[in-house]
């Protein structure tokens, strides 16, 4: 993509003053519907989770059968990030947004009227598939468009698409499930999706430039192979772990997953040489980008194994319902997002460094509140600790993700975005299955013990959360080395 950041040529254009030096009003609109698309599609990848039992019902299948609908949608997600690269360099941003848009209005719509399970599976797979491809191109729009001195705040919107959609897609389908049947979580989303298509193919210009880039088959593959087994088999193991019978084995995934990984990375430098990598890796070449990588993926991790974590404890444990369950974690996802503009408009004037040492002595802190519940723990105490667990991952997020893209040339943007928004699936991935390995294994050996079911589950939360406390002191460390972005494009970055 290359700058094109020209205002309309219209009176009104010329009529109204840029509140914002740099930011055409195109662009405004752009980003506008890119975000409200985003947060609409990853609010739908966390309704599955609370309506699975639901539909086992419904269609009369296996918990191994059901969990197709979550597997399927992140093997779909791991297979098309990874291009999203290559995507983003050949086609326009019109384009991309319209068919991403409309996958997902397609997939939800068959979703909706699903009657049979494999068409359900399949409609999500359709809906993976435009998802995949809409943060990459919103972070790179962000990165080509935006001038330096406004990327904090505006990374700050995204962190809201990306920490409040996840918190509050527990409360809606639970709400949804509590009202309607389960068809509604899809229906009740598709006018929104609806709309941004509509207001997408209106009001979205061609912005920016494309080039002639080949597709080469056998990364794609490797690719595909690589990040689908790696978080297959991620995602299995929790499921090995509480003794549910998986297709392919977890370790024959992950290790399957790691040999395609390594001949991937192998592949990718000797095309890169000649600009022609489907994923190009020398954003790992610049030192600001490979830490706040690691930072972010040691955030991610801690924000879906806590995710997945919280709702058990809330509800095996402290013995709440699905729709009390999603409003106690739903505090905590709203501050998360509220607080990110107001955490990027700091960053804009600060820089990362002042942000990210205590956003990580933060979320350390959380974590290890979190040890402390037990059965005895009050609901209110589990809202206070997970606003602090939001606040400190907020004051991570959204100045890594603005400080590492910000650290490589324009040129790498679209391949620096496909690298984080993959990692960041592997991170989730890696999350979940070791807080719930932890956890399964922590309530096993309890049980063995002599401990009844709840205080089994409370000793295996415990022994999970006690282990991201530790997992934590890591990002703690790397937050001490995050320094002054690198400035490859000329753009004012604060020098802090």
């Amino acid at each position: 993509m290359t700058v094109d950041q020209r205002p309309a040529d219209t009176p009104e254009a010329e009529a109204t003053p840029e509140p914002e030096p740099g930011m055409s009003r195109q662009i405004k609109i752009v980003l506008g519907v890119l975000l409200v698309a985003t947060f609409v599609m990853i609010l739908n990848e966390t309704v599955m989770g609370v309506a699975l039992p639901r539909l086992m019902e419904q269609f009369q299948i296996t918990a191994a059968t059901v969990q197709w609908l979550t597997t399927g949608f992140m093997l779909t997600m791991a297979v098309v990030i990874p291009m999203t690269g290559l995507i983003l360099q050949r086609f326009t941003t019109r384009t991309v947004f319209l068919a991403a848009i409309g996958l997902f209005c397609a997939g939800t719509l068959l979703a909706g009227v699903a009657t049979v399970f494999p068409v359900l599976v399949a409609a999500r797979v359709i809906q993976a598939s435009g998802t995949a491809v809409m943060l990459p191109l919103l972070m790179t729009t962000v990165m080509t468009f935006v001038p330096a001195e406004r990327r904090g705040r505006t990374m700050g919107f995204i962190t809201i698409v990306i920490a409040v959609a996840p918190a509050i897609g527990p409360t809606f389908s639970g709400f949804i499930l509590n009202n309607l049947t389960w068809r509604w979580m899809f229906l009740a989303v598709l006018p929104i999706a609806v709309l941004a298509l509509v207001l997408g193919g209106v009001l979205i210009k061609n912005l920016g430039e494309t080039r002639p880039v080949k597709l080469d088959l056998l990364s794609a593959l490797l690719s595909a192979v690589a990040f689908g087994g790696l978080i297959y088999g991620l995602s299995s193991f929790g499921e090995s772990a509480a003794g549910n019978h998986t297709p392919v084995p977890p370790y024959a995934a992950v290790a399957g997953g790691a040999v395609s990984l390594a001949l991937f990375v192998f592949r990718q430098l000797r095309l890169q040489r000649r600009d022609a990598a489907l994923m190009d890796l020398r954003p790992f070449k610049h030192r600001s980008f490979t830490v706040g990588i690691i930072m972010l993926l040691i955030s991610m991790a801690t924000l879906f194994g806590s995710l997945i974590l919280l709702p058990i404890y809330l509800q095996n444990v402290l013995d709440l319902t699905t729709l009390q369950t999603g409003l106690v974690v739903l505090p905590g996802g709203l501050a998360m997002g509220l607080s990110g503009p107001f955490i990027g408009r700091i960053f804009d004037k600060v820089g990362p460094r002042p942000l990210v040492i205590p956003g990580a002595v933060v979320l350390a802190g959380a974590l290890g509140l979190m040890t402390m519940l037990d059965q005895t723990s009050e609901t209110w105490f589990v809202v206070v600790i997970h606003v602090l667990l939001s606040l400190g991952l907020s004051s991570l997020m959204t100045p890594l993700m603005t400080s590492s893209l910000g650290a490589l040339p324009m040129e790498l943007y679209p391949h620096g975005s496909a690298i984080m928004s993959t990692l960041q699936q592997v991170a989730g991935a890696a999350g979940t299955a070791v807080f719930i390995t932890l956890m399964t294994t922590g309530a096993a050996a309890s049980l063995e013990s002599g401990a009844n079911d709840v205080t089994a589950q409370a000793d295996g939360i415990h022994l999970a959360f006690l282990c991201g406390t530790a997992m934590s002191l890591v990002a703690v460390a790397a937050a001490f080395l995050v320094k002054k972005v690198d400035n490859p494009n000329g753009d004012a970055v604060p020098a802090h």
